[in-house]
């Protein structure tokens, strides 16, 4: 009769491993818990304090910036110029005692509509201010007030005022002084010693907006609503509740205004000494347990540990890492971490390359989308009949569907002035010698090519229907030149455009699409300065602008994954 044997249980041997593990380490562990979780405490009231100091000594620090600029405001109110009326003197007097900084005065009436502004000659043609809002708020209240962050239109960034009311004896002159600062120049103001990694101090506006900060958030976002909700005090912490886990945000008011400083991050990149320690304990004990365990348990963990690593690869590849191939003693597993290797960066540069695709598309996409709507819009509150509108959006769209051509002739890279001039412009005359152009070679970026494009496809339509292409001899010559700019010897462009031949130029008695796109349009796009001026020998048009905003070079060095 044969005897059974009894069969006994099977495990793996990382099962066998970690029994022995908690056999062996479990109370240990438990006792180094206990005393981590008092540190850690101790260290969680410390970090706290930290960060409620460096919100403080930060808003402080802006309060300066701001007290500075007021006292700036109440002296230049007590100028001799601006008591007599010498608003030229008083203009081109502070313009040169502001040229250091990075300060702006404008002279604004009740009504918001500016007087003089230093960020641009005297007698140059002004609207009203952009923040009107702001200057309400300081004229009800009548005392020195910080305005929230806003997009300039002088200046083409995000700007800030310290508004200050005239008092009654100059409000003949005006309303109100402003100080206008572009917020970029307050990054300088945000640097704390001492933070940790990952963590930012931001500069937030009254209404919660972000001024500057010390990481990648934009000026004009709205800063995080679960912080903003909870800051009622004067300052504090914040943390638990609606914040994120893990975070922990310190913030102060800045006084006597209505802007704060926030301090945030995560805590574990505040705590990087305890989780060191941690490691270092939890080494100790693994080192431990491996004496323990002793030679017999040998093969089996360097069987185990290649498994892991091998595992670990695996893991980190289907998160979409890139992994180097581990090196084992086992031959099968070196070779399948040389596939998971090989894997991992076909599968990165297959991602890398969709999402490329992806992002060009839907910023092409969406910018020919926005000018397509904008110049339907446009063109139909100028248009009396629907042939006059299918006309001009037809025109508008063919322009348009040129700078595209050249574009993808090129893989949407550069494309030269010459190259935009005259595919623009031929369709409009019969002979060569009605257009006329002259320029260096200067390519333009995508951006530059689309707006140009349609400010010549503008510009040429006009002539054609009013100006000198509307008569046999008429005659329209186009030039361009590079040169420096005599404030900051920045490289700027310069286009003209004359018309020669044609009838006496006169001004429109309403402006359409057409004027919008050559001047407005253009001055948004590229912090340009357009003139046109109505002249018996016929239209003339320039536009400067500096050349960083549509040099394909400068595009590509600023932005080094533009294409």
């Amino acid at each position: 009769m044969k005897r059974g044997f009894r069969r006994l249980p099977t495990a793996t041997i990382g099962f066998y491993l970690i029994a022995m593990v908690v056999a062996v380490a479990l109370p240990m562990l438990a006792f180094v818990v206990i005393l981590l979780d008092q540190l850690e405490s101790s260290e969680r009231v410390a970090l706290e304090r930290r960060t409620v100091r460096d919100a403080q000594a930060l808003s402080t620090t802006v309060d300066r910036q701001l007290h500075d600029m007021s006292v700036t405001l109440r002296l230049l109110a007590t100028a001799q110029e601006l008591a007599e009326g010498d608003l030229e003197t008083f203009h081109n007097r502070t313009q040169s005692v502001l040229r250091t900084s990075s300060m702006f005065l404008l002279l604004v009436g009740e009504d918001g509509q500016q007087q003089l502004n230093t960020r641009v000659p005297f007698g140059t043609e002004l609207g009203p201010m952009s923040n009107l809002e702001a200057l309400n708020a300081a004229l009800e209240s009548n005392t020195i007030e910080a305005s929230d962050v806003f997009f300039g239109r002088t200046s083409g960034k995000w700007v800030f005022n310290i508004t200050m009311p005239l008092p009654e004896e100059l409000d003949q002159r005006g309303a109100a002084l402003i100080l206008t600062q572009n917020v970029e120049t307050l990054g300088r103001l945000l640097k704390p010693e001492g933070l940790p990694p990952g963590w930012s101090a931001t500069l937030v506006d009254g209404s919660g907006q972000v001024i500057v900060s010390s990481d990648d958030r934009e000026p004009g976002v709205r800063y995080d609503e679960q912080i903003l909700s909870e800051m009622s005090a004067y300052s504090g912490t914040i943390s638990g509740g609606n914040v994120d886990a893990g975070m922990l945000a310190g913030y102060a008011r800045v006084p006597g205004w209505s802007w704060s400083v926030i301090v945030a991050g995560p805590v574990n990149a505040a705590q990087a000494s305890l989780v060191s320690t941690w490691r270092l304990l939890i080494l100790g004990g693994l080192v431990l347990v491996v004496i323990a365990i002793g030679a017999a348990l040998l093969l089996g963990r360097l069987m185990r540990n290649s498994i892991v690593s091998i595992a670990d690869m695996a893991q980190r590849l289907g998160r979409g890492e890139i992994v180097a191939p581990v090196s084992t003693r086992i031959t099968e597993a070196n070779e399948v971490a040389l596939v998971l290797s090989e894997a991992s960066f076909d599968r990165s540069e297959a991602e890398d390359r969709l999402h490329f695709v992806m992002r060009e598309l839907a910023h092409r996409t969406k910018n020919l989308l926005s000018v397509i709507q904008a110049m339907l819009r446009q063109t139909a509150r100028q248009s009396d009949t629907l042939d006059e509108f299918q006309q001009a959006v037809s025109g508008r769209l063919q322009g348009l569907a040129r700078s595209i051509d050249l574009l993808t002739a090129e893989n949407w890279t550069r494309v030269s002035m010459d190259q935009l001039v005259h595919s623009h412009l031929q369709n409009f005359i019969d002979t060569d010698d009605r257009l006329a152009t002259a320029g260096p070679d200067f390519p333009l970026k995508p951006e530059a090519v689309q707006n140009l494009g349609m400010a010549f496809h503008e510009l040429a339509t006009n002539a054609v229907k009013y100006g000198a292409w509307s008569v046999p001899d008429g005659k329209v010559v186009i030039d361009w030149s590079e040169a420096p700019s005599q404030e900051t010897g920045d490289p700027w462009l310069t286009i003209h455009w004359r018309e020669l031949g044609g009838p006496p130029a006169e001004e429109p008695s309403r402006k359409g699409f057409g004027s919008t796109v050559i001047e407005r349009q253009l001055t948004a796009a590229f912090a340009a300065t357009v003139t046109l001026d109505y002249l018996p020998e016929g239209l003339r048009w320039t536009m400067s602008a500096p050349c960083a905003t549509l040099k394909w070079e400068a595009a590509r060095k600023a932005d080094p994954h533009q294409r």
